[in-house]
């Protein structure tokens, strides 16, 4: 018997260039006179459907029309949608709402729908924010409603206004009760997929729980399938990330070998009952892998025979015309049909923030939604092509969209429109009223309202937005003209296929500077690239020799004559040399990255975000030195009178850095210390002197003159020695409290002119957790925060405080999530967790750890590698944050517990710390994130989102009281404290009289 086919793999561009891909896509758009007014004749029946008074829309479709997405309205349902379901404690509800509401104008709101649900929503939304009255507290708004109607109704009928929404979103809560009421429809014909809504799995437990959920609903749809064959049996759609906790590039292996069998039990289990089977798009950085599993799973020989094998592409995604090309050449070798749906895309915001923020090339999605609309059709025609071996499932609520696909499809045989339930009903109820041979399949979302707030919310985002066909098509002012655009039309040419609006990644932060580059470890190719420099790269670690006091002091001798030749250099000149080196530090990632893991123990992650953030750093205080360090700033003054402002160096700086970043924060201080006209004795940290000299060798080949930038190499002794040194001009030190402390008694005790300390040391960064927060998005902001960097981060979460009535899930979902990360060798790509710096450090950590164990809960422990120095992420429970009094600088995560009426005292309680750089606040509530930061003085507060990896120039760096001196790192005032001002006043009138005045008077 003959072996299966090898599997093909997918090879395309990750981001290629927009431009091109237009040129190619508008010479497949050309269609005869006789096709485009075919198309014109079915979209505009299609419009006038929606827009009719008896066939208008309804459901969510008519609640977007109602309250915008462009309107306070429409952001604050939104709001509401995405979380008051969840909350479980009247208290935050009672916030919650009252916030919400007060953003809008529910109050006065006009009704312009007919529609049910609207009426009902919007009666419960208005009642609502007339009972809330603006500019009251929540406590005092509580108050109030007593007395009026109860603090009961006002959260019922917002609650009711939310599940209504729901309720036409959702097929049913369980998979019965879709089923149920799906049955009417499919016995007139319908079709149907069911979707098992819910986040992505974050722990083991959950990827079981998806499992089941898919299993149970696979067998529950087999029973009642009838006995109609593909493609008209119902189906079902699976996500990955749901089935794989890991499901990510960099743990390629595991994923492999652990989700593929789940994935082919539950497509065996689907083949068994004859159902449509399909894989769920994701992001476009899982696109490979995703690619990958589906294949591994679509050949198994268990699976042949069966036509129910199915793929979502996104058409706004760049790569969708090779992805169908490469399932056809799939399908074409295993001598099989498949299914695919067609799609627009749903997470395009997502994918155009996550390009940005990684620093990539270019986008691998559309920037112009006129280009995602003519690719959609150029996938449609390459699909339909593709008849029989592929059979195209076309989702898609536009008008134009479906009456180009019907009139190229040529009948209604081999293919089928999909459209999610409670949308496009009008659509497609003239659609198959005028065309009976077309089929229409309901994308059905089943699950609770728990799990229905976030998918949502997305349909939302996607289909309120002003530039979605489904809002222009329910707005009377826009002609139906105007909606009969070709994307080919609004295109044009090729040079117009980018958003001009929006920026590649690299100009991101220009005119000010170019961003740094990065890399996408979805992108194999890139990947692999990568991975062959630093291997390339890679060299035994050479000893180093320690600087002794002596030659310590010599070295700042030496440092001030080269101070006298450096600060006369222009501020240009100065900034061209910090650009050179940016350039040569990208130039030399591999090399850098290789010194990082070796030497500092660093992930592959880790070490390509401190290269990038060591260029960020010489391209923004170059940026920033032109800025300030070019011609003397001219003030106001009186005639005959020439004021400036100008900053020189001050003299001599002594750098002292850490060995968390062993090369951002040490070039970070350097290359501060420089462009203001300083010389600089750098003293990087013991552990990490190899990478201090490579990047000091750097400088220098950039065009530092190696008098203005020397390099002393030894332990903390040799800093004290630094410090002592009457000839410098300012210290700027990255590390410990207590060091710094010792650093600022030793400069006050000297005798000679006072010098400036700019400190950023420690902090017991708490992030607070109220019950309005997605318990997925903490979980995953919480592991990256405490757990990144093996918690070896200045800015690392230490203190987590979550509210009492959602504390066991999200401490659960927590847990669970850490014990899924890899711990190991940092050159390994599939490690999470690298060892922390040195035996010592690793002692402490221990010590700490076992003192836990016996006055704390342990919520998890994990596993380390018995050789090493390594420590496994743990987590503790304490009874309350002020029982934390001291930074602990690893992978060890505190948790404590607070009530809703508590919070003012959970405020106090971080507040005595005396801590403040950063601090995180995970709630929907704008008020309770307005108190927090009003309460706190804290250096950095992030909000929704992780509280690591600030970024230069976008969230400057460092914090207050026993967290730093100021000013912050990477920030616009950050460089002045580095020099002197010095202001000029010349009488001009004083030579000759005022020719200017007198030349000018009448």
């Amino acid at each position: 018997m003959p072996s299966d086919p090898p599997l093909a793999e997918f090879t395309a561009a990750y981001a290629p260039d927009d431009a091109a891909l237009a040129a190619e896509l508008l010479t497949t758009a050309t269609l005869t006179p006789d096709r485009e007014a075919q198309i014109d004749a079915i979209a505009t029946d299609l419009i006038t459907a929606i827009r009719g008074s008896e066939h208008g829309l309804r459901g969510v479709e008519a609640m977007l029309r109602e309250f915008a997405l462009s309107t306070k309205e429409g952001l604050a349902l939104m709001v509401l949608a995405e979380a008051l379901l969840r909350v479980p404690d009247a208290a935050t509800a009672d916030a919650f709402i009252e916030d919400k509401l007060g953003q809008g104008d529910f109050a006065h709101h006009r009704i312009k729908s007919d529609a049910v649900l609207v009426n009902a929503s919007a009666w419960a939304l208005g009642l609502s924010a007339r009972l809330v009255h603006a500019g009251e507290t929540p406590q005092g708004t509580l108050a109030a409603l007593t007395r009026r109607i109860g603090a009961p109704a006002v959260r019922a009928a917002t609650r009711q206004a939310m599940r209504l929404i729901g309720n036409h979103f959702v097929l049913g809560e369980t998979i019965d009760a879709a089923l149920a009421r799906a049955q009417p429809y499919a016995r007139e014909g319908s079709r149907y997929s069911y979707d098992m809504l819910g986040e992505g799995a974050r722990t083991a437990a959950d990827a079981e729980r998806y499992y089941q959920s898919y299993a149970d609903a696979i067998t529950a749809i087999g029973r009642r399938a009838g006995n109609a064959a593909l493609p008209a049996r119902p189906g079902i759609s699976v996500k990955l990330s749901a089935l794989h906790p890991r499901f990510e590039a960099i743990s390629r292996d595991r994923v492999m070998r652990e989700l593929t069998p789940r994935l082919l039990e539950l497509a065996q289990l689907a083949k068994s009952h004859d159902l449509a089977f399909t894989v769920d798009a994701e992001e476009a950085d899982r696109l490979e892998l995703s690619l990958e599993v589906f294949a591994a799973c679509f050949a198994d020989p268990s699976l042949k025979g069966w036509d129910g094998y199915g793929l979502a592409v996104q058409a706004y995604q760049k790569r969708a015309a090779t992805v169908i090309d490469h399932v056809a050449e799939l399908a074409r070798a295993f001598d099989r049909r498949m299914m695919l749906r067609l799609v627009k895309g749903a997470y395009w915001d997502t994918e155009i923030k996550r390009t940005q923020e990684r620093g990539l090339a270019d986008y691998p999605v559309f920037t112009r939604k006129a280009m995602t609309d003519l690719n959609y059709l150029h996938c449609a025609r390459k699909l339909l092509a593709l008849r029989p071996l592929l059979f195209p499932q076309f989702a898609s609520h536009n008008a134009l969209t479906v009456a180009t696909i019907l009139a190229e499809a040529g009948d209604g045989d081999g293919y089928e429109f999909q459209r999610l339930h409670g949308m496009g009903e009008a659509l497609y109820g003239r659609l198959l009223a005028d065309h009976p041979q077309a089929v229409c399949r309901i994308y059905a979302p089943v699950g609770g309202h728990r799990d229905l707030l976030a998918y949502l919310v997305r349909r939302l985002l996607e289909n309120g937005a002003n530039s979605s066909f489904v809002a222009q098509a329910g707005d009377d002012s826009v002609p139906i003209t105007e909606l009969l655009a070709r994307p080919a039309t609004l295109i044009g040419h090729p040079e117009n296929a980018r958003n001009s609006a929006i920026p590649l990644p690299r100009d991101l932060y220009q005119p000010q500077r170019i961003n740094s580059r990065g890399i996408e470890f979805g992108d194999r190719s890139a990947l692999a690239a990568l991975l062959g420099d630093i291997e390339g790269a890679r060299r035994p670690l050479p000893t180093v020799a320690s600087t002794s006091p002596e030659q310590a002091a010599a070295t700042v001798t030496a440092a001030r004559k080269g101070f006298e030749s450096w600060s006369r250099t222009s501020g240009d000149h100065r900034a061209a040399i910090l650009q050179r080196a940016g350039d040569l530090l990208e130039q030399r990632r591999g090399e850098l990255i290789a010194l990082l893991q070796d030497e500092g123990g660093k992930t592959l992650d880790d070490g390509v975000a401190e290269v990038r953030e060591a260029v960020d750093y010489c391209r923004y205080y170059a940026s920033e030195g032109r800025r300030l360090f070019g011609e003397p700033q001219a003030l106001p003054g009186p005639t005959g009178e020439r004021n400036t402002l100008a900053l020189r160096g001050r003299g001599v700086f002594v750098a002292i850095s850490p060995w968390n970043f062993p090369l951002a924060i040490f070039l970070g201080q350097i290359t501060a210390g420089l462009m203001a006209g300083n010389a600089v004795v750098a003293k990087p940290a013991e552990q990490t002197p190899v990478i201090a000299e490579v990047a000091v060798r750097l400088l220098h080949e950039a065009g530092v003159p190696p008098a203005a930038l020397h390099l002393v190499q030894g332990d903390g002794r040799i800093g004290a020695a630094l410090v002592e040194q009457r000839d410098i001009a300012g210290v700027v030190f990255t590390g410990s409290t207590e060091v710094a402390r010792a650093i600022n008694r030793t400069l006050a005790a000297k005798d000679g002119p006072i010098v400036p300390l700019i400190a950023e040391t420690g902090g017991i960064n708490a992030m607070i957790v109220d019950a309005t927060a997605l318990p997925e998005q903490v979980a995953d902001d919480v592991i990256a925060s405490a757990f990144r960097s093996a918690g070896q981060r200045c800015s690392a979460l230490r203190l987590l405080c979550v509210q009492d009535d959602v504390a066991d899930r999200v401490i659960a979902m927590i847990a669970g999530a850490a014990r899924e990360l890899t711990i190991g060798d940092p050159r390994d790509p599939a490690t999470h967790v690298g060892p922390v710096i040195d035996a010592e450090a690793k002692t402490r950590l221990d010590t700490h750890i076992a003192t836990m164990k016996r006055q704390a809960q342990l919520h998890f422990a994990g596993t380390a590698p018995a050789s090493g120095n390594f420590v496994a992420p743990h987590i503790f429970e304490l009874n309350r944050a002020s029982e934390l009094t001291e930074e602990v600088f690893g992978p060890i995560l505190h948790v404590v517990r607070y009530k809703a009426a508590q919070f003012d005292d959970l405020l106090d309680d971080i507040a005595t710390t005396g801590y403040a750089l950063t601090l995180g606040v995970q709630s929907r509530i704008d008020d309770t994130i307005a108190r927090v930061i009003a309460r706190l003085p804290t250096g950095n507060v992030y909000v929704n989102r992780n509280i690591i990896g600030a970024v230069v120039g976008v969230q400057p760096f460092g914090g207050s009281g026993l967290s730093g001196t100021g000013p912050k790192a990477g920030g616009p005032h950050y460089l002045p404290r580095f020099a002197l001002e010095q202001t000029v006043s010349i009488n001009t009138a004083a030579a000759g009289g005022n020719a200017a005045l007198l030349t000018g008077s009448e």
